[in-house]
């Protein structure tokens, strides 16, 4: 069984949705837990134990304290075969020093980097809503989208303000029922236009990672040129440090890249 850990409770879960349709049909059963807190405070608790408590204990703990007990009392670690974490940077976060924010994201990203043994962790730039920075598909000015650390303290309205060609999510979500959390019905013609608008996300995604990390806005020769480590020491270099800005992308296109390579 595959175990994805989402930091939030809506937005994540409904866009798996959709991605479980696309692409996991014929994998292995898979469980979501939505976690509810940012990555900072995950990784508050687990610097608690020094890093020695394994992370589905820790959530467990602190979602029964909110009295969710979605991860079972006797579920462990090794019940799953793997473990991927989806949370957002948030580098408008004011309870630390940026700095300090980025010591911590650098430190989870060292901790969970094997989804077989930890857990793998996947960022966000700067948040999950990053999937909707896009215009006409393909956009092929996708690679030059930033935004400052000012317009992530309400990132969603800008988003909505600054991507604006289409009015609504449905060319690349789909609709869920709100009682049953399920799919609503859709027709072929609607599945085909999800299908060819995730073609365009994942290679914008993957293309613009590949730039980010090397300056080429080609899909990368290996993937480990855009792994996790290498993409956020190269938004710190690049973007963060140097005028607090940070480069959009989106980290579910990515983990596809990874996980089912073939398909690009």
């Amino acid at each position: 069984m595959i175990l994805f850990i989402f930091e939030g409770k809506k937005t994540e879960p409904n866009l798996f949705k959709t991605i479980e349709k696309l692409y996991f049909q014929n994998t292995e059963e898979q469980k979501i837990c939505c976690f509810g807190y940012n990555i900072y405070e995950l990784y508050k608790l687990m610097n608690e134990s020094d890093f020695t408590e394994n992370v589905i204990s820790v959530i467990r703990t602190k979602m029964a304290s909110r009295n969710d007990h979605s991860i079972p009392e006797d579920a462990d670690i090794s019940d799953f075969s793997e473990v991927f974490l989806f949370f957002d940077y948030d580098f408008q976060n004011k309870n630390l020093p940026l700095e300090e924010l980025n010591k911590q994201v650098r430190e989870m990203l060292d901790f969970f980097s094997n989804e077989t043994e930890n857990g793998k962790l996947y960022i966000n730039y700067p948040m999950v809503e990053s999937i909707k920075c896009t215009n006409q598909l393909p956009d092929s000015n996708y690679y030059t989208y930033t935004v400052t650390r000012k317009d992530c303290h309400d990132f969603k309205d800008y988003v909505t303000k600054t991507y604006n060609y289409y009015k609504s999510t449905d060319y690349f979500i789909f609709s869920i029922d709100s009682k049953t959390k399920t799919l609503r019905p859709f027709t072929p013609e609607k599945e085909k236009l999800i299908s060819e608008s995730w073609k365009h996300l994942n290679k914008q995604n993957i293309c613009k990672a590949n730039f980010i990390c090397k300056d080429i806005n080609e899909l990368p020769e290996s993937k480990n040129d855009i792994n996790q480590t290498n993409l956020f020491e190269n938004q710190i270099t690049k973007y963060v440090t140097n005028n607090e800005t940070v480069s959009i992308l989106n980290s579910f296109p990515l983990f596809l890249y990874e996980y089912f390579k073939e398909i690009f």
